[in-house]
């Protein structure tokens, strides 16, 4: 389920945390600030669509992330993979080399660095 761009800015903000209040988010969001309904709106949203709980301390909510920011990141790339680029890593990849310009250098060292990781998963399998 992909989220609003007011939810992935409280959720950025959770993974920061590790945990907070309504007014510990609403303070690291930027000026000016939406008013705390707003962001308690926003933070209930996230609960009912699983991606934050809370732990309950008297009429306080302490919230916290259900999704890894790994985890999320991880959803939103695939989907893109998918919905963009017909499932085609090259094609993604391709696309960013030319977006960002990248050099011969940088390249090489974006497959050293997939090589490793791949290198390393295998090994934990």
């Amino acid at each position: 389920m992909r989220l609003t761009k007011a939810e992935e800015q409280v959720m950025q903000i959770l993974w920061d945390l590790g945990e907070g209040l309504v007014k510990d988010v609403r303070d690291r969001l930027p000026e000016p600030r939406p008013a705390r309904n707003t962001v308690s709106t926003v933070v209930r949203v996230l609960e009912k669509k699983g991606y934050v709980s809370h732990k309950a301390f008297s009429n306080v909510h302490l919230y916290y992330p259900l999704v890894t920011k790994s985890e999320y990141s991880k959803k939103q790339l695939f989907g893109l993979l998918e919905g963009y680029f017909d499932n085609s890593f090259p094609a993604m990849a391709s696309l960013f080399a030319r977006e960002k310009d990248l050099s011969i250098r940088e390249l090489d060292e974006l497959l050293d660095v997939t090589r490793k990781e791949l290198k390393k998963t295998r090994k934990e399998k």
